[in-house]
């Protein structure tokens, strides 16, 4: 990509739309194409390919898409499967159409099996069963990483995909019935502050691990594969590290200040027991994340004071 190339970021005003953004103009890209969905609804495939077809986006990350945590995926199936296909679908068609010269499709960690071995390599891809309680995300985002795939292998297209880990960081939603487990918590455990509660409750037993990346990192290393790779194989965005729900939950209690209890609600799901992405492909390119975790959620936490609050 050169400083002045035409470049659209699909989904902008997301979490991780709006890093890559934040991102491209801290290093000099002046020509970047938005658009809000009420100016473009990517769903609407004429509305795409007439799109692409008067703006010309020379490269484009796919980074729209309908994402939320348990709750959400378990509450609206249906929403994710058909929203998440329908909008790559129309992007990733119409990239190759009107002859977009490289793609970075965002897909996610959860497009692994539930129960895959630890940490999760790329070729683990379709080993195994996948996780039941955001299967309908999943399959969608597997469709895209395969659609990516099969257009590179018959059109001679450079389209890429990332699996990133769990993300956080500023820009992220911290509506407590659609938002993934760090909005959630920290939102939670400010509110419960506030109010002068004594305890917090925490859905399913705890044990769980988790990886966790600051959005910010992960905008880092797709500008960093925009620039240094071209094949058509998945790679895995991560930290390397995880930590069980229960320990992040103290942490986050911690920074904020909360001096109540943990309550864990076992009947709750837990989701998938652990997990944690192999980055050794990610690395030995050259590329490692830079935003300690403590440090991360801390200034996420003054983001949403100053935000949400």
């Amino acid at each position: 990509m050169h400083k002045d190339s035409k470049i659209y970021i699909a989904g902008h005003r997301g979490l991780v739309g709006s890093a890559i953004v934040r991102k491209l103009s801290e290093l000099g890209f002046t020509n970047l194409v938005c658009r809000t969905h009420k100016e473009l609804d990517l769903t609407r495939q004429k509305d795409v390919e007439d799109f692409f077809d008067s703006v010309r986006p020379e490269c484009v990350f796919l980074a729209a898409a309908k994402v939320g945590g348990i709750l959400a995926n378990s509450a609206y199936p249906a929403d994710f499967i058909y929203s998440n296909l329908v909008i790559q679908t129309n992007v990733i068609h119409a990239a190759y159409l009107f002859g977009v010269k490289k793609l970075l499709f965002l897909g996610s960690s959860c497009i692994y099996p539930r129960l895959c071995p630890q940490p999760m390599k790329e070729e683990y891809l379709l080993d195994g069963k996948l996780e039941p309680t955001n299967e309908p995300y999943a399959v969608a985002k597997i469709a895209g990483i395969k659609m990516c795939q099969a257009y590179n292998r018959e059109h001679g297209t450079n389209f890429i995909s990332v699996m990133p880990t769990n993300l956080y960081g500023p820009g992220d939603n911290f509506d407590l019935q659609n938002s993934h487990v760090i909005p959630a918590l920290i939102r939670k455990f400010h509110e419960a502050k506030q109010e002068g509660r004594d305890k917090v409750v925490i859905w399913g037993s705890g044990t769980p691990r988790r990886e966790f990346l600051h959005v910010n990192d992960l905008a880092d290393a797709c500008m960093f594969l925009m620039s240094h790779y071209n094949d058509s194989e998945i790679v895995n965005i991560g930290s390397g590290t995880d930590i069980t729900i229960r320990d992040f939950a103290l942490l986050i209690k911690d920074i904020v200040g909360f001096e109540g209890e943990l309550i864990f609600d076992t009947s709750k799901p837990d989701g998938t027991p652990r997990k944690l992405l192999d980055v050794t492909k990610i690395e030995k390119l050259g590329w490692t994340p830079k935003i300690d975790l403590n440090e991360g959620i801390r200034q996420t936490y003054e983001w949403y004071r100053m935000n949400y609050s």
